[in-house]
């Protein structure tokens, strides 16, 4: 691996993981993912920003190495997550003059991840700084951006935040500072939806903070670096506000054939309403796509068989997760057909407490759609149209 200049006496000494597929053996990586870590050098002191997974800490201390790194004064922890914290131990055993600086929570969790002893911590404040001579870092506290203990880390003179997960992208690249907007677009709000969404209103209120600093670079813990702070700030203003689309996301799983056929009517009488509609086929599916589906989707229609008495198991996972993630969708329903008997439909609505949607009248038969399928499905699309036109938080 190589250390990068970021400016002048700030470096990035993170590590690339290529290959990994999965995080917290939940989260497809398709593209890998980058654990990002910082050095900031003054004249008096020298800080680490965040470390990295401790399946790679091997090539952390090598980089350590390559960057001439022969003390570390003060190691910033924004966030207690082993992806970041994994490697302290180590550094800590290789430092014995080092100090961590975190939040009293972060302390609290450091402690119960890692046993890292009390008298290694500094706990901080928002608004505190560090001297390190000539420059120096501020902390700001920000918790539930996507864990309770979690706070931002500010230089001032280089313009630099080191938000950790915050506006982060799993994206294993080359590239240090992000070059391909379109494919970083992607990913981040693949990152925001998986990560982030359940932390909506918490973090947009914390944009407004940042919005106000003076900001010319965004160094998150994943992914690439951001050199125009506005672009991916717009990207969270937008996914965090309260506006959602024009779409109807139709998340499906189907055994004999009878709910794919009865989507399949609903797409289609959706399309003649000028709805954009996403089927989506949970069998094999990434949770990621459907994550990003649900950071936009005005209406979510959940589709699926009973088995035995209650939803397919695909479906059950699906709902617990869109639940967890909290999406700011306006309406919900459910569509589907059973054999002989079950409570899908109060099944689904009970693991979707967290989603604050309108609950639209189901359809849900016995056996295979037929004509009086299509005649409910019918009333469903101009309810569901109609509920579309009215709505000011549905852009048109």
């Amino acid at each position: 691996m190589v250390v990068r200049t970021i400016t002048e006496d700030v470096y990035s000494i993170g590590v690339i993981d290529w290959d990994r597929r999965l995080f917290d053996n939940l989260i497809p990586l398709p593209e890998g993912t980058s654990y990002n870590s910082y050095l900031v050098k003054g004249s008096l002191k020298t800080a680490l920003i965040d470390t990295v997974d401790p399946s790679f800490e091997e090539e952390f201390i090598g980089n350590l190495v390559k960057a001439r790194c022969d003390r570390i004064d003060a190691i910033i922890v924004n966030h207690a997550e082993q992806d970041h914290s994994g490697a302290l131990p180590l550094i800590l055993e290789l430092f014995p003059s080092a100090s961590i600086y975190c939040t009293e929570k972060c302390s609290d969790l450091l402690s119960a991840l890692l046993d890292i002893p009390s008298d290694r911590i500094k706990i901080i404040k928002s608004g505190e700084k560090l001297d390190l001579g000539g420059v120096s870092l501020e902390f700001i506290e920000m918790p539930w951006v996507h864990w309770p203990e979690t706070m931002v880390t500010y230089c001032p003179e280089k313009k630099i935040l080191f938000p950790c997960d915050l506006f982060g992208a799993h994206h294993a690249t080359s590239s240090l500072f992000m070059d391909d907007p379109c494919r970083t677009e992607i990913l981040a709000k693949r990152y925001y939806a998986e990560i982030m969404m359940p932390f909506r209103n918490s973090i947009r209120e914390y944009l407004e903070k940042i919005s106000k600093m003076d900001i010319s670079i965004i160094a998150p813990s994943h992914g690439p670096l951001y050199d125009s702070p506005p672009w991916i700030l717009d990207k969270y203003s937008d996914w965090t506000s309260d506006k959602v689309q024009n779409i109807v996301l139709i998340p499906y799983v189907s055994m004999h054939g009878s709910t794919e056929k009865m989507v399949r009517m609903l797409t289609g009488l959706l399309m003649e309403r000028g709805i954009n509609v996403r089927p989506f086929n949970l069998t094999g599916s990434d949770s990621g796509l459907l994550a990003m589906e649900l950071v936009d989707a005005a209406t979510v229609v959940f589709g699926t068989p009973t088995v035995l008495f209650g939803p397919h198991p695909d479906m059950v996972s699906t709902a617990y997760l869109a639940n967890l993630v909290k999406p700011k969708t306006r309406y919900a329903t459910v569509i589907g057909s059973f054999g002989w008997g079950g409570k899908t439909v109060d099944t689904i609505k009970s693991l979707i407490p967290h989603i604050k949607a309108e609950l639209l009248p189901p359809v849900y038969l016995k056996g295979a759609p037929g004509e009086k399928t299509l005649e409910e499905l019918t009333t469903l699309a101009d309810i569901i149209a109609e509920k579309h036109a009215q709505d000011p938080n549905i852009t048109k």
